[in-house]
Order: C-alpha cells, then sequence, then structure tokens
C-alpha cells in the first residue's frame, strides 16, 4: 500500500505547494455545490490550477455520474484529480483515477482496474465517512450498490481542514460522526481484523468518545481531533474492510432515505447485541475477548453494559428511530444484503437472523426487553 501525504495546516498553500512542485495545471476539481460556496471550497475553485469542475454527482454516486466525470476529466485534458467533500465526492473522484484511462466504448465494470500515475488528492468536508484513506468506492450501478476498489486508488495527499466542518448541518454531523464510530467497532472484530486495524479503531473511537460532545456543540479544537479520528477509522476499516451493520445499511438507505452513518449506526445496534449473544452460544473464547477489549475501549465494564452504552448513545443524539419497514421491504432488505461483507462478520449470520434484526428495527426494540 502507497504511503500518503497528509496535510492538516495551512491546507491551501500546502496544495499550491504541491501542485506546482508536480507541475500540475489542468486539475479536475470534483466537489458538491454547498462545498464550492464555503470560503475553503472558494479557493479551490478558483485556483488557476483546476482546468474543470465537476458537480453533476448525487449522494450514494450513480455510475453514470462516474461515466460524465471520467467524460469531464478527459475533454478537458486534466492531468489530477482532487476530490472536496463527503463520502460521495470521493467515491467519485476514486472513481474517475481508476477509470481513465480504460476504453470508454465498454463498461467500466467489467474491466480491470490497471493502475495509473494520475494524481488523487482528496480533502474531507465531513468528520465520518474516511474515505480519504481507503483505497475503495461504493456507486449505484441500476440502483444496486456496487464496490470499485484498487490499492491505486487510495489518495496520494489528503488534506485535512477542519475548519470547513463548522458548515455542516447538526443532523450530518451526527450521521457522518456515527459512521466512523461504525468503521471503529466493525474493523475491531471484522474476520479480516489485525492488531494494525484494531489499534487504528482503538485510537480514533477514544478521540471521538472524548470529543464528541464539544464537536456537536461547535468547538473548533474538538472538530479538529474528530477529523483526525475519522481518518483513523479510515485507515482502520481499509485493512479489515466492513462487516454486517454496513452489509446491511446499504438498501436502507435507499428503500428510505436514511443517512448512510445513521443506517450503519442503527444496525450496529442490533448486530452487536446478536454477535455477543451468538459468541457466548457459540463460546467463541477469542471473539468474547475482542468484544471485551472494545467495552473497555467504549468505557464500559462489560460487552453487554456497552451494546447498552451504544444504543444510549443513539438515543442521546435523537436517531434512535423506528422504520417504518413493510413485509414487502422486509424481504427485498433480507435478501439484499451484501454476502461478501457477511463472510466478514465475525459470527455466521443466517438469513432469519438479518430478517429478524430488521423486524427488530421496525420495531425499535433490542432482544433484552430491559434494555
Amino acid at each position: 500500500m502507497k504511503e500518503q501525504k497528509v496535510v492538516s495546516e495551512h491546507v491551501y498553500d500546502a496544495f499550491l505547494e504541491i501542485v506546482e512542485d508536480r507541475n500540475l495545471s489542468r486539475i479536475l476539481l470534483i466537489c458538491g455545490r454547498h462545498v464550492a460556496k464555503t470560503p475553503a471550497g472558494q479557493c479551490f475553485v478558483s485556483d488557476k490550477h483546476v482546468a474543470a469542475v465537476f458537480q453533476e454527482f448525487e449522494p450514494n454516486p450513480s455510475y453514470e455520474s462516474v461515466v460524465q466525470a471520467v467524460s469531464c476529466f478527459r475533454e478537458n485534458h486534466c492531468d489530477a484529480v482532487m476530490a472536496v467533500g463527503g463520502g460521495s465526492a470521493m467515491d467519485v473522484g476514486k472513481c474517475v483515477k481508476a477509470f481513465a484511462n480504460m476504453d470508454p466504448t465498454v463498461s467500466f465494470l467489467q474491466q480491470t482496474i490497471v493502475p495509473n500515475d494520475i494524481p488523487y488528492f482528496a480533502m474531507p468536508t465531513t468528520a465520518g465517512t474516511g474515505s480519504e484513506a481507503t483505497s475503495f468506492a461504493v456507486i449505484y450501478y441500476e440502483g444496486e450498490k456496487r464496490s470499485v476498489g484498487d490499492p491505486s486508488c487510495l489518495p496520494d495527499v489528503v488534506f485535512l481542514e477542519s475548519s470547513i466542518l463548522a458548515t455542516l448541518p447538526p443532523d450530518q454531523k451526527k450521521a457522518t460522526m456515527l459512521d466512523a464510530i461504525c468503521h471503529c467497532v466493525e474493523s475491531f472484530w471484522a474476520v479480516n481484523a489485525t492488531e494494525e486495524s484494531r489499534e487504528y479503531a482503538g485510537e480514533a473511537l477514544r478521540t471521538i468518545l472524548d470529543h464528541y460532545q464539544a464537536y456537536l456543540a461547535g468547538d473548533a479544537k474538538a472538530a479538529k481531533q474528530m477529523l483526525s479520528a475519522s481518518y483513523c477509522a479510515g485507515k482502520a476499516i481499509n485493512i479489515s474492510k466492513t462487516t454486517a451493520a454496513h452489509a446491511m445499511s446499504y438498501k436502507l438507505t435507499k428503500l428510505f432515505g436514511i443517512p448512510h452513518g445513521q443506517a450503519a449506526a442503527l444496525n450496529l445496534a442490533f448486530v452487536w447485541e446478536q454477535t455477543l449473544i451468538q459468541a457466548e452460544r457459540e463460546e467463541k473464547k477469542a471473539l468474547l475477548d475482542c468484544l471485551e477489549r472494545l467495552a473497555g475501549l467504549w468505557g464500559c465494564a462489560s460487552a453487554k453494559e456497552a451494546v447498552r452504552s451504544y444504543r444510549d448513545l443513539l438515543k442521546e443524539l435523537d436517531l434512535w428511530i423506528r422504520v417504518p419497514v413493510t413485509k414487502e421491504d422486509l424481504k427485498t432488505l433480507t435478501e439484499s444484503v451484501n454476502e461478501e461483507r457477511l463472510k466478514n462478520h465475525p459470527v455466521a449470520l443466517s438469513q432469519e437472523t438479518i430478517r429478524e434484526m430488521y423486524v427488530m428495527l421496525s420495531e425499535g426494540r433490542m432482544r433484552d426487553e430491559s434494555q
């Protein structure tokens, strides 16, 4: 995995120095319309090194948007890509990096990614997705989630400008923060977890829990800590990949419009509880030890207490909701869960168990009625 350069001070000045050192003059800037209106965003939109600005993408970007972005890159003879935004902007940026040299007459998704030397820079505008630290992207093709990934898609340079977080609405701050928490928890227990991923996850989780209240209250120093934690959680998930909570979230977002971070976080409450139940039933000592370590990071005396504490955090944030799932929705949700991500979950979750968790989500209750 290539090394990233991370810049967290005097970001715009550092950007100018980097692009001039690399002799870049025709950058494709990918950013949302709101981002372009912020002071930090305007610096990049108006910069002389930017040849084109691409904004024609939606949250959870479609393959069609990516195709447009690739065309924009080519038509403007761009020599680099920079994404400024949340996970969606960075997903588009990674895909442009991956697809730019591919045959445009054949679906990009049917071709093999061949690493190229096109520089790719990223500047997150939320503290949550961690996409700036990962080498994979999520896009939607004909309504279905598709993953695009290659080590070469990891951004070369990451710019962490915490002042831009001040422009986020409160609900977006909460939802993206929860995404980072999910990354921490899932990368801690994932089948593919390593001690390195757990170290990143533990560091990020402790930082989030120490600073989230000040961050949500608008404290600038806390915002800087949260942005750093999100990046650290992204590094963890880049190693371990996600598990069941994320696998169960994508269709929830598509069907009900629930922000990705909140959807994953709601699922995590039920998945965490179920994982503990099965670990105890199946006497999985290593997993139980892992869950106890995770509880300690959460500041709890037991794994069971950590599950309860996490659910209480969702209530504290006013994001614990009942999702109006119909019988038809229930069938769609259950059948949509990404099997590859389930393989990375530390216990086997049957289709019936997944269905039961979605039912509990619709009822707003967990298995332990006393919680």
